[in-house]
């Protein structure tokens, strides 16, 4: 297949609000022994790439500086020690960056198959969040029997992701969004009680349900200490964003006394074998739980942009109005 010298990629001069995103042109990327060239067909937008935009999230060592941390689309070329793909497969993958691009590399074993019942298009939309729940609250863990799931910003790309794993795999899921369209929507992917936040306590609502066992949180700020309170006892608390902050003053004697556990990760720095053992575990657990049939799980798309409108795709995120996830499409 002959490729061309050059691609359109989407990249920031310096940091700033969206207008920063503009269309470039660049080589296309070295391909290591290990890693596959994709032409993009879509790419996710997620929240790590606002932080990067802004200038707070620098990417690792030796990766991209363009944004774009999920894409799905065709192979076009292979590295010489991968055997796990072949030229004109279609698949969807987890990058370091450089998603924002008509085509990237990525490592082989950080891709996986477009799921049945998957556009490719919208299959874009499911690594980042995949990865990033399934290994914080599933991967090598045992859950509670009829569990309870607390899920903060169920409407988003994260928050959707979390409540249809949460709701396929057996919990109760109860989530908190703004208003009552994004409540219903929240119901409509499984959550069993979706809490409207600018009316409702979560904290009596979790208490009155027995607590939560597990709290999925990307809000920070004044709701830790109320997690810590709607938390059964031996919950775990997990912190993957800090929306509303992340220096707080919070009362310990709680976390000691119910026995809690509190932990966080950002998924782009874990390493490479990490992110490929969180692969196979996806494709053999959770992938077949896409089926067209009888689906425990979909995509779940808001709307998308061309990849020249990445700035308007930003301000829309920023917006916080979206039902799940957004994307770019080329």
């Amino acid at each position: 297949m002959t490729l061309p010298p050059s691609m359109v990629v989407i990249e920031m001069q310096e940091p700033g609000g969206p207008d920063v995103l503009q269309s470039a042109a660049r080589p296309l990327p070295v391909l290591h022994d290990h890693e596959i060239l994709v032409k993009v067909a879509a790419a996710g937008v997620n929240g790590p790439d606002l932080v990067q935009r802004r200038g707070h999230y620098p990417p690792p060592k030796g990766a991209s500086d363009l944004l774009g941390l999920e894409v799905s689309g065709e192979v076009v070329a292979v590295g010489a020690k991968q055997t796990l793909w072949a030229v004109g497969d279609k698949l969807c993958g987890l990058t370091n960056g450089g998603g924002y691009a008509e085509y990237v590399a990525i490592d082989a074993t950080h891709c996986l198959p477009i799921p049945a019942g998957i556009s490719l298009t919208d299959a874009a939309g499911l690594p980042e969040t995949y990865f990033t729940v399934w290994s914080n609250v599933f991967f090598n863990h045992t859950l509670p029997e009829n569990g309870n799931f607390l899920v903060h910003g169920g409407a988003g790309g994260i928050g959707s992701t979390a409540i249809q794993l949460g709701a396929a795999l057996g919990l109760s899921v109860y989530t908190t969004a703004a208003d009552a369209d994004a409540c219903a929507y929240c119901e409509s992917l499984g959550a069993h009680h979706a809490i409207n936040f600018n009316t409702d306590d979560f904290v009596s609502i979790l208490r009155e349900a027995g607590g939560a066992d597990i709290i999925l949180d990307i809000i920070g700020g004044d709701y830790i200490a109320r997690n810590i309170k709607a938390a059964r006892h031996d919950a775990r608390m997990i912190q993957l964003a800090f929306n509303a902050g992340s220096r707080v003053e919070i009362d310990l004697m709680p976390v000691m006394l119910k026995r809690l556990s509190f932990t966080g990760s950002t998924l782009r720095s874990r390493p490479d074998r990490f992110k490929a053992d969180v692969a196979a575990d996806l494709k053999s657990r959770v992938w077949p739980l896409f089926d067209a049939q009888n689906s425990s799980l979909r995509a779940t798309t808001f709307t998308s942009f061309a990849l020249a409108d990445a700035g308007q795709a930003h301000a829309l995120m920023e917006s916080a109005s979206q039902h799940g996830k957004i994307l770019l499409t080329i």
